[in-house]
């Protein structure tokens, strides 16, 4: 089996991967896009690309594929634990580091700790966390850092020189398994965190209560949501979807009622799956 997964190696994506699919044949991808392309055209079985970070919040790009590529469910969800590390050459003189690299992301997850200890260094964005690494590794006369995990620092021979350095303790990281199937992955081996249900949701028009008439399906149903999320359709300002994420199983009438009474609202509604969520280590 071919799992697409948002590269390079060494990313953290790969490491929720890893896990999920520990005997699958991971295929990197330079965007989150390539992964859902791979996806809809056959050159993968299903991708993993992260959803959601504790600190940054939602991957945006995620969401915006999920809702423009048709035909793409959700198949389970993964939270990981995220340790940055700080990094260098085995030959850098740390005194004198002048610049720091690594994905937006990390950066934004490590400000408090970077801007205290390395104030005067130069904070720079670089597409991953790995891709980071490599860059470091590959101008060791530099005097460079990177931010990235332990598996990137093995992989191209760094020294870690502070760990975990992220600014929360509870930096986490949510994943999703896509695939152009249903309900299709299992995991015994992964501890289960709970069951939820995926939707994205257009309103018909712009008035008055629109949302709080399709909130409102939810709600009187007693259906907890446990994430409401809006982003531009990019047709112009004010022209939203939603990602909806319902708790729990959706198997009895009264969840499939819901869809129905949204469709009366002239609701587009499309349904993404139930899936499982599951923990992963570091």
């Amino acid at each position: 089996m071919k799992i697409a997964f948002l590269g390079p190696q060494a990313s953290f994506t790969q490491l929720a991967a890893s896990q999920l699919f520990p005997d699958a044949l991971l295929v990197p991808q330079t965007h989150i896009l390539d992964c859902f392309l791979a996806v809809e055209n056959g050159t993968a079985e299903k991708a993993v690309v992260p959803l959601e970070n504790s600190i940054e919040g939602t991957v945006s790009m995620t969401l915006d594929y999920l809702y423009h590529i048709q035909n793409i469910h959700i198949e389970a969800e993964a939270v990981m634990p995220i340790a940055h590390h700080l990094m260098v050459h085995p030959d850098c003189h740390v005194e004198e580091i002048t610049k720091i690299y690594s994905h937006p992301q990390a950066l934004a997850q490590s400000f408090h700790f970077l801007d205290q200890k390395f104030n005067l260094a130069e904070k720079q964005n670089y597409s991953s966390t790995a891709a980071a690494a490599k860059h470091v590794a590959d101008h060791p006369e530099r005097n460079l850092a990177a931010v990235a995990n332990q598996v990137a620092a093995d992989l191209y021979g760094l020294k870690i020189i502070h760990r975990n350095i992220q600014d929360s303790d509870q930096n986490h990281t949510r994943f999703i398994i896509i695939s152009k199937g249903v309900n299709g992955y299992e995991n015994t081996k992964l501890s289960i965190l709970g069951e939820k249900s995926g939707l994205l949701i257009t309103l018909p028009e712009d008035h008055p209560g629109g949302l709080h008439q399709v909130l409102s399906v939810f709600a009187w149903r007693k259906m907890n949501l446990s994430k409401i999320e809006s982003r531009t359709l990019k047709t112009g300002l004010g022209n939203y979807f939603f990602f909806i994420n319902v708790v729990g199983k959706w198997e009895s009438a009264l969840h499939h009622n819901a869809l129905l009474e949204l469709e009366a609202l002239d609701a587009k509604t499309r349904f993404l799956g139930n899936y499982k969520e599951f923990i992963l280590e570091h």
